[in-house]
């Protein structure tokens, strides 16, 4: 009865508590961890683990060095976890093998509020690194939502993943908060998770809105969930706003070139001519009349005149902003053909 008591109290702590100390972010220690998870296990033993079952839990942390890096930690839960629960072994089976299927399966029973801390937190961000390698990043941004550095056994890979999926999203105040976070950790973190964060946060930070450089990110997020098979209203919202930025971005040049004009008096007199005044001048006063229809025309260019506009654009701008502005004429005259 002591030991069953015991497993009790313990099984609430876990419940109560994260994996990991609450304080502060800091690298995890694997020996306790590996305490953890099989007192987890011993847990779930009053119902279903059987001896056999237990040796195959101390089977896998038997080799458990002390330097342990984080994601052999990640690991090893999971297939602990995997011992006794199903929905587990499904999880980590998906997140072994390259995505098959456009509709990942339903995980929301990892948030269920009776699903203990440390099985339900190191399962989602297990769940999270697998979408982000499968640039499914609205998907991983909610399994990571929430999650804290003291909730995990991979406190490096959770503010690493965090701050990938808002720089995919462009989200820049969270991104910065996330990276900034991972790198007081710099010392303990993967090498490489420091480099990439350092790119990200340099990145982000000379990120601005409605420039020609945040318009093409959007584009490519558009290509990317097209590809993915996403084509609903979240793609057309994205799709709008960048339209409303090119038309926010050319107004304003064409408002700037506007004003320097007027500054500059289009090289005529100041002084306009009194109205009682005839105008001098040669010319018999008559121009030639052009009928330039009702509407602009811009995707019914002629192939050879398209292709010297898109030149003059490829000269005028950077390389990589050539298919932005491109798009953005399409769905100009997608909206005229609509309109005829």
């Amino acid at each position: 009865m002591n030991r069953i008591h015991t497993l009790i109290a313990f099984a609430l702590c876990l419940i109560a508590s994260p994996a990991v100390a609450a304080s502060a972010w800091q690298a995890p220690n694997p020996l306790e961890i590996k305490a953890q998870a099989l007192a987890w296990l011993d847990v779930q033993s009053m119902k279903k683990v059987d001896a056999p079952l237990r040796a195959k839990a101390d089977a896998i942390w038997a080799d458990l060095s002390k330097d342990a890096s984080e994601d052999d930690l990640l690991v090893r839960l999971a297939r602990t976890f995997e011992l006794v629960d199903s929905r587990a072994a499904k999880l980590v089976a998906l997140c072994s093998e390259p995505r098959s299927q456009l509709v990942t399966p339903d995980q929301r029973w990892l948030r269920d509020p009776g699903v203990p801390p440390l099985f339900a937190a190191n399962l989602r961000l297990l769940f999270a690194e697998w979408l982000v390698r499968e640039s499914l990043f609205d998907e991983a941004a909610e399994q990571l939502s929430g999650l804290a550095p003291a909730d995990v056994a991979a406190p490096a890979s959770l503010l690493f993943h965090q701050s990938v999926v808002s720089h995919a999203l462009l989200n820049k105040e969270s991104g910065l908060k996330s990276i900034d976070d991972l790198l007081q950790g710099a010392q303990t973190s993967p090498r490489r998770y420091v480099a990439l964060a350092r790119l990200m946060r340099d990145d982000l930070k000379g990120l601005e809105d409605d420039t020609l450089d945040h318009i093409a990110r959007r584009m490519d997020d558009v290509r990317r969930r097209l590809d993915l098979g996403r084509a609903g209203p979240k793609v057309r919202t994205v799709e709008d706003g960048v339209v409303k930025s090119l038309d926010k971005m050319i107004k304003k040049l064409e408002d700037q070139q506007q004003q320097q004009q007027c500054n500059s008096g289009g090289g005529q007199s100041n002084n306009p001519m009194p109205d009682s005044k005839i105008a001098g001048g040669q010319g018999s006063g008559e121009v030639t009349k052009k009928n330039i229809g009702s509407e602009s025309g811009w995707g019914d260019l002629p192939p050879k005149e398209r292709d010297e506009a898109m030149q003059q654009i490829g000269r005028d701008f950077p390389s990589h902003y050539r298919d932005v502005i491109e798009q953005y004429f399409r769905r100009l005259a997608a909206e005229e053909n609509n309109n005829k």
